[in-house]
């Protein structure tokens, strides 16, 4: 049925805004869609394979008709025909009837990713590795086709690595550093692992220690760690002092407050200039190695940007003080001024591994050339399909040029998708291969799902989420069992919706450990606390969460608790009688009490907006860094 009723009216899906299909979603599940006809409960359906459409919540031999719509009188029919001496004669339509029935929805259907050619089985050719070896590493489960085996065993000389998404990259590495430490003997402090994450070094570290006849010790021996860790490291251990961790700036609202400094003293107003932006411009230059004084504005806002560039970069030198980025710039600087030093490492270090190559950016890429000027023993592992930290300087276009930085420089592509189907695998083919500026390469699957990915176009993310839903539900009836599903989301804030669906059904689900959920946020649960205190003034958990934002100590929990006994009176009222010692808090704490209660019959976006307004609540997001 493409009609139902909703506080008396008819509301027709071919007539209704685009916008308006989630909120008749919510009506329905609320019980206040009915039949036309029948009068009983309806619900509308929001999936994915299928167009929205009214249907009866409790089927029994439904036979009602849908109701045809006449936009020119406004109104609606239930029969398309009528009964006259014993005849059923078609009920008369006008024209502009029967052109509401031939609009096209403005839902687009889904549909399946074309031109996915068919699977084809390719086998893998056997790599050329030693015997003795081989075999070890297929006892351990550890099995390497022909391109994974000639990355692992060319050791001598610069090698790039293109590890194309699911191509076993992490185990080339790892299997390579174990071919280094077992097959040829090379002292691990010599080699050098640098990753983007802490995270993702220590796995490498630990899956090293799985391979067969693997030393822990020689493992724990070799260098690893992020870019930012081991360079910091080196000029620590030069100067202990100037780079004490006590001086790192390692809050975003603290390099804030300096660039707000800045801006009065040029008397740049603070309006027109967005400080986060500015930060991640001055970090940007930083890491091109761009120094302040030879930056070229390309426009007004990069004109103030550069000044404002300058007056931080002064300033943090006056209050001895450094940020992440100067960690790099920092050692760059070092080696240029004192080569001795940049011998000393270069002679201590022979091989170099680099992981996610293709978001490397250029103050990193200078300090591995300085470091490998000597051996040239470098592998860069990346892909420059996957590059995703251009906002901060990082690259591919160094992945694509390494050759002519390291001349002679063996190039192997590792091409089989050992993760993903064939369809999937074909899909991100035709997708990634109208990006023109890239190493070309074209990955094959290893085995074939029998289904081609769907493309769906749900109005927002709130619709989304329950076609999403609504998909789950239907191929569990099927067969399938919550376990068969995964939802990946690209933004940890973009899996609010989702979850909402899933928390309000019966479906069992989890998140990824790395995920927490929207609601479980410090911020949001810190702003949620304000609007829990205005339903119950005595939520003890939300009073809780409010106090951060307020700046105020968690150990006040008690005397608020105490004097809402003592007066008689609710943990929100209470907030009036706490002594802190600081009058701008107390004041603080006495104006939530009204502000709170206020926020009662608002709508949540004006209630939130409310306490931004009045609270400051935006300076406890800058001042906490989130």
């Amino acid at each position: 049925m493409k009609t139902a009723k909703l506080h008396n009216k008819t509301v027709n899906l071919e007539q209704l805004n685009r916008e308006s299909f989630q909120h008749i979603y919510e009506e329905g599940k609320k019980g206040k869609l009915c039949c036309p006809e029948c009068g009983a409960s309806v619900r509308l359906y929001l999936g994915i394979l299928d167009e929205p459409y009214f249907y009866h919540i409790q089927q029994i031999s439904r036979t009602c008709k849908d109701l045809i719509f006449n936009t020119e009188s406004g109104q609606t029919e239930t029969e398309e025909y009528i009964e006259r001496n014993g005849f059923k004669i078609p009920v008369s339509r006008s024209i502009a009837s029967a052109a509401v029935k031939e609009i096209e929805s403005a839902f687009k259907k889904a549909q399946p990713v074309k031109n996915i050619p068919p699977y084809i089985q390719e086998g893998t050719a056997s790599p050329s590795f030693p015997d003795e070896y081989l075999k070890s590493l297929s006892q351990a489960g550890v099995f390497l086709d022909k391109q994974q085996a000639a990355a692992v065993s060319h050791l001598d000389g610069p090698l790039l690595v293109l590890a194309g998404a699911g191509s076993g990259k992490t185990r080339v590495l790892t299997t390579r550093t174990a071919f280094m430490l077992r097959e040829k003997n090379i002292d691990p402090k010599s080699i050098m692992l640098v990753t983007f994450t802490a995270k993702a070094a220590a796995e490498m570290k630990e899956r090293l220690t799985q391979y067969p006849g693997m030393d822990a010790r020689k493992v724990r021996q070799i260098v690893s760690g992020t870019f930012h860790s081991l360079f910091y490291r080196i000029l620590s251990f030069h100067n202990p002092e100037k780079w004490a961790s006590g001086k790192l700036l390692n809050k975003e609202w603290q390099r804030e407050q300096i660039i707000k400094e800045s801006s009065k003293d040029f008397k740049l107003d603070e309006k027109e200039i967005a400080f986060d932006i500015a930060l991640q411009q001055i970090s940007y230059w930083k890491n091109s190695l761009i120094i302040p004084g030879k930056v070229n504005p390309k426009n007004d806002w990069e004109e103030q940007t550069a000044i404002l560039y300058q007056r931080y970069e002064q300033t943090k030198t006056k209050r001895e003080l450094f940020d992440f980025d100067d960690m790099l710039t920092g050692c760059h600087a070092l080696f240029l001024e004192e080569p001795e030093i940049l011998d000393q490492y270069q002679n201590r270090f022979h091989y170099f591994l680099i992981d996610e190559f293709q978001d490397i950016n250029n103050v990193q890429y200078e300090l591995m050339k300085m470091l490998s000027d000597k051996t040239k023993n470098v592998c860069a592992v990346g892909d420059d399909d996957q590059s995703i930290y251009a906002f901060r300087g990082s690259d591919p276009q160094y992945l694509l040029d390494f050759e002519k930085d390291f001349h002679g420089a063996k190039v192997i592509t590792l091409n089989q998708n050992y993760r993903s189907a064939h369809e999937i695998v074909s899909a991100a083919n035709q997708i990634i291969s109208l990006n023109k500026y890239r190493r070309p390469k074209s990955m094959s699957a290893q085995f074939s799902g029998r289904q081609h990915p769907f493309l769906f176009f749900p109005y927002d993310e709130e619709e989304e989420a329950t076609m999403i839903l609504t998909d789950i539900q239907e191929k569990i009836e099927e067969g399938y069992e919550p376990r068969d599903f995964a939802v990946l989301f690209r933004t940890h804030t973009g899996s609010r919706a989702i979850f909402e669906r899933l928390a309000n059904s019966s479906l069992p689900f989890k998140l990824d450990q790395d995920a927490e959920s929207f609601y479980d946020r410090f911020i949001v649960r810190s702003m949620l606390a304000f609007l829990k205190l205005a339903v119950n003034e005595d939520d003890q958990n939300a009073l809780k969460d409010m106090l951060p934002s307020l700046f105020v100590k968690q150990s006040v929990l008690q005397d608020i608790k105490a004097e809402s006994i003592l007066q008689d009176c609710s943990l929100l009222e209470s907030l009036k009688l706490i002594k802190t010692g600081f009058a701008f808090q107390e004041s603080k704490l006495k104006k939530v009490i009204p502000v709170t209660r206020s926020i009662t019959g608002l709508s949540p976006i004006t209630a939130i907006e409310t306490v931004e307004k009045e609270l400051g609540f935006q300076d406890f997001i800058k001042k906490t860094g989130q």
